[in-house]
Order: C-alpha cells, then structure tokens, then sequence
C-alpha cells in the first residue's frame, strides 16, 4: 500500500488483525460447561504481553499448509522466535517472512541435519509436515508415509524439547497422536497434558456451516466437535451451539454430513491442486494462539482436540478441554448428548479404535 492512497502502516495493521479476528469459546469454573459467547482473538496477534516470548517450531513449514500457518505465527507478538523446518525451501521461506516487520525472529532448517537443532529449547512445536490428500484419497491412504515423518519428528521433539507443547496436524491425526506419545513413552518423557491432534478445523467449519444456514455472525457461533478428525469420527455437537440452535432432522442430518466431509469438499473443488490449506493453516494457528494464551497464564481458555482420554471406552478421543500454563488443566468431557449425537458417537467407536492400535502397532513394529 502507497502514501498517495491514504492508508497508513498501523490502518493496514489494524485491518489485518480486525481480518484475522476469531474468538474461542470461554470456560465458565462455576457451571464447567461452555459459555455462549467467545472471548478470545486470533489475532491477539496484536496485543502484547511481558511473558510473551514463546519459541515456536514449525515443522513442514514450506508446505501449503506450513507457509500460512508461519506467516500467522510471525504476525503474533505471542512468539519471540519461529524456528521453520522441512526437507526443502525452508531458507528462502525464512528470508521472505524475516522481512515482516513484526518482533518474531525467524530461522529457516533444512534437512535430517538441522532437525535437531530446529526444535531444541522450543516451547510450542506444531506439527503441519506430510503429504496432502488428493482426490480419492481417504486420511488413511496417507498413513504409510506420514506415519513415518511424524515418528522422526516426535523422535527428534523427545530428544530435544521433551516438555514442548506438541500440535500435530499431520493427518491421519487419529493415527498419529497415537504414534507420537508412543514415541514419547520410549524416550521416557511422555506427558498426556502436552500432545494435542489439533482438530480445530473441524470446529470452524462447523461454526461457518451453522452461521451460514442461521444467519448468523459465524465469530459468535460455537458449535463444540468431538471424537476424531476423520469421516464418521467427525461428531459436532449442534444441540451444545452457542447460541442455541434448531434444525428439522433431515437437515441435521445433512449439516452433520458435510461438517465430516468438509475436507473431501475442499480436494474436490481444488481438482488435484491440493487440499484444506488456507483454513488449516487459520484453525493451525487459532488453536496455537490459544495455547500460547494459556501458557502465559490467561484464564478460561478451551479449544477441543484429540488426546489421550478417558472420557469413553477409546484411548484418544477429542473433547473440549479447558488449558492452562502446563497444557491440558481439565477434560471437560462429552457434555448432554442428544439421541442422534448418541449414535453418532457409538458409531466412531470401531474406527477410532482401530486407527488407534494401527498408530500403536505402527511404533511397536519400529526397527
């Protein structure tokens, strides 16, 4: 933008940041339910705080969801430094975001050499790397080879930052949770509390689908989604929305179908030129913003994701879950299911599980 149109550097910055805006819901301690309106930014990118000096890893950072997802985080004073790596392009994706003039110092590693190095000391590590779905894939063709990038990666994360929050978004996300805190478990530093499947696109489609059908101000829906991150496993929660929503059953029905199969919607559309990358990389950082947030001690913040659970009869399981400075402060559960929901989740139960042990046999056949 020039001087001669009129727009000054902070008008550009506050439109940015106004443009970026997305607020997760809040925890209510008296009630331990969700509250109706949403209380926190993703662009809280633009506010400031003396404990916000996060060192950030990106891992996958040139890829189409890794670029979008570095240039968020570089936008956020919630990060003091943004450690970028991937096989490929990682320097020059480094250069081009070292030149925004935002305080996050960025460094770009590339290679099995420098993996090491790119997430020793980190704080927060997010987890985009792998190969993207293509039309006709399900998550689980890309099993094989992201199964392997995430157990050399969450190998790397045992060794060097064995405390780190850890984001995974690596699909299949139902598999891959699973492989990394088995990872964990062999190096002996596993920690339940700090391994998240980061599921949030999920919940801002559902937010998206439910305010375009209602509406509403999609930044002031709140549709919780539980159980996985794939097909049937995708459970939203229309009966818990904030604010309170009502659909005829066959249109429930058909919302709740294209939530799950958001994704194949997007790798339809794209016809071959890739899958969900700009929305990922949105939900990527809204969900990291927040556990940045509660790291540096804010109060209230809940975001749902996959992790180790007990909440049902599956190891992992994705439910709201209230954050605090040392990652999950408390699973706050399934909440009242409707009779459908019910269904919903008895159905996700065997695939779940079986995605799971596959995660799990996947380590324990490690060489």
């Amino acid at each position: 933008m020039t001087e001669d149109v009129g727009v000054t550097r902070r008008e550009v910055i506050r439109f940015i940041s106004s443009f970026l805006n997305r607020k997760p819901h809040k925890f209510c301690p008296e009630c331990s339910s969700r509250v109706a309106r949403p209380t926190v930014s993703v662009a809280r990118s633009l506010s400031t705080s003396s404990q916000s000096h996060a060192k950030v890893a990106v891992l996958g950072a040139s890829g189409g969801i890794g670029q979008p997802l570095s240039l968020l985080l570089k936008n956020s004073p919630l990060v003091s430094h943004l450690n970028l790596y991937d096989i490929a392009h990682t320097p020059g994706v480094a250069a081009d975001l070292s030149h925004i003039e935002t305080r996050a110092q960025v460094k770009g590693f590339i290679g099995a050499d420098q993996l090491d190095a790119a997430v020793k000391g980190c704080e927060v590590v997010v987890i985009p790397a792998g190969v993207p779905r293509k039309p006709g894939m399900t998550r689980d063709d890309l099993f094989n080879t992201n199964a392997t990038i995430v157990a050399i990666l969450a190998d790397a994360i045992a060794r060097n930052c064995p405390e780190a929050m850890i984001c995974i978004i690596a699909n299949p996300v139902n598999s891959t949770i699973p492989i990394t805190s088995e990872i964990m478990k062999k190096h002996g530093v596993y920690n339940p509390n700090r391994v998240f499947g980061v599921t949030t696109l999920d919940i801002v489609r559902a937010n998206a689908f439910v305010a375009e059908l209602k509406g509403l101000d999609p930044a002031r829906v709140n549709v919780p989604v539980i159980g996985g991150h794939a097909g049937k496993t995708i459970i939203p929660l229309i009966s818990q929305c904030t604010p309170k929503v009502e659909f005829p059953a066959d249109q429930l029905a058909a919302l709740t179908g294209r939530i799950q199969e958001a994704g194949t919607e997007v790798v339809k559309a794209k016809a071959g030129a890739g899958s969900a990358t700009l929305s990922m990389a949105y939900a990527g950082a809204r969900f990291t913003f927040s556990v940045l947030d509660a790291m540096n001690g804010k109060e209230g913040v809940v975001e749902c994701a996959y992790v180790r659970s007990e909440e049902t009869e599956c190891k992992y399981f994705s439910t709201p879950l209230l954050l605090g400075k040392n990652g999950i402060e408390k699973n706050l559960g399934l909440g009242k299911l409707t009779a459908f929901e019910e269904k919903l989740v008895a159905d996700a139960i065997g695939e779940l599980k079986s995605s799971i042990k596959k995660g799990e046999d996947f380590v324990a056949n490690m060489k």
